[in-house]
């Protein structure tokens, strides 16, 4: 919540951090970044092949490569009971001390049409919810069992440690098109803010726990996304900028750094959080509450337009499918 001061709420220099998603995109990007802070680095991925590229280049990163250490671990992170046995390899690795900072950054988004009579919605929904969400909630209760264990204690004072889920500004705002990938990014939104409220129950273990919550990024992922993604989708889309996977890592690691419990990218982000607060932590209580007396007025004219572009679609492109065919743009 330091919005008013400069203080580094995250430091990384010489501590531990454990990161999945590690190969691609912001995963990578953020790798990179933290390395050249003077992180240790724990990368998880699927692929040992581009694990051991990106161990390369985070090495030519490194602040200071002859006291940083790396490795890589190579797991499936939407495979029940993935997390313990791979934070065990970590905390034996790195000396019998748990990771300090660990941040789940894997996701995957295959848009489509939910009524599509092509393809399987639900199905695609399970795989999402499986890697986006179950794979950083096995990780989030494997490390917390970990951090909050009795003879983990560090006293109330210490320097808190940081667990930190990625989500997505779809998390805010719903889109026609993500129906199979947004209930698992809304529900990384809800076990971060519930653990962060939970959290509060353990003063002589702190541990700050944030959400970050990208928009469209630059990257392999996100032409694997536009392959099934909806016409109708894309044109919702076209004005918003693709920002590459460094900027958007940059972008995150300040807001953690400034201690925010959720991070957005940019300003428009920053408004669809205001607008969906709920009961979740504030990054600035007096901000954010001055913020949301206005975003009412603001989502009036913004559903408006959102409205009238699929109404235009519709009337330029007709429905999806007629007599269950899919209408050709």
């Amino acid at each position: 919540m330091g919005a008013f001061t400069s203080k580094n709420h995250m430091p990384v220099e010489g501590r531990t951090i454990l990161l999945t998603g590690a190969t691609e995109g912001m995963g990578r990007a953020a790798a990179l970044q933290l390395a050249a802070q003077g992180a240790n680095l724990v990368l998880i991925s699927r692929n040992v092949g581009r694990l051991e590229e990106t161990i390369a280049l985070v090495r030519s990163a490194a602040r200071d490569p002859s006291t940083q250490k790396f490795l890589y671990i190579s797991a499936d992170i939407s495979e029940p009971g993935w997390a313990e046995p791979v934070l065990a390899e970590a905390i034996a690795w790195n000396g019998g001390a748990s990771p300090d900072i660990v941040w789940s950054v894997a996701g995957m988004s295959t848009p489509m049409l939910w009524a599509d009579p092509e393809l399987d919605a639900v199905a695609a929904c399970r795989r999402n919810m499986d890697v986006n969400f179950y794979g950083a909630a096995e990780l989030s209760r494997a490390v917390l069992r970990e951090w909050l264990a009795p003879e983990n204690k560090r006293g109330k004072g210490a320097e808190p440690r940081h667990f930190v889920f990625t989500a997505s500004v779809l998390a805010w705002f719903p889109i026609v098109g993500y129906a199979t990938y947004s209930p698992s990014k809304y529900a990384v939104r809800a076990l971060a803010d519930t653990l962060a409220m939970e959290l509060r129950l353990y003063p002589e273990n702190p541990v700050q726990v944030h959400a970050v919550y990208p928009a469209t990024i630059k990257s392999p992922g996100l032409e694997r996304e536009n392959k099934t993604k909806p016409e109708v989708t894309m044109e919702l889309e076209k004005e918003e900028p693709e920002v590459s996977a460094e900027e958007v890592a940059s972008r995150a690691i300040a807001g953690l750094q400034r201690g925010e419990p959720h991070v957005a990218m940019s300003f428009l982000g920053n408004l669809m959080r205001l607008a969906c607060l709920g009961g979740g932590p504030r990054n600035n209580w007096v901000v954010d509450m001055v913020g949301s007396w206005f975003l009412p007025i603001i989502y009036f004219f913004v559903l408006i337009d959102m409205h009238g572009k699929i109404d235009r679609w519709v009337k330029k492109n007709g429905q999806p499918w007629k007599g269950g065919k899919k209408v050709e743009a």
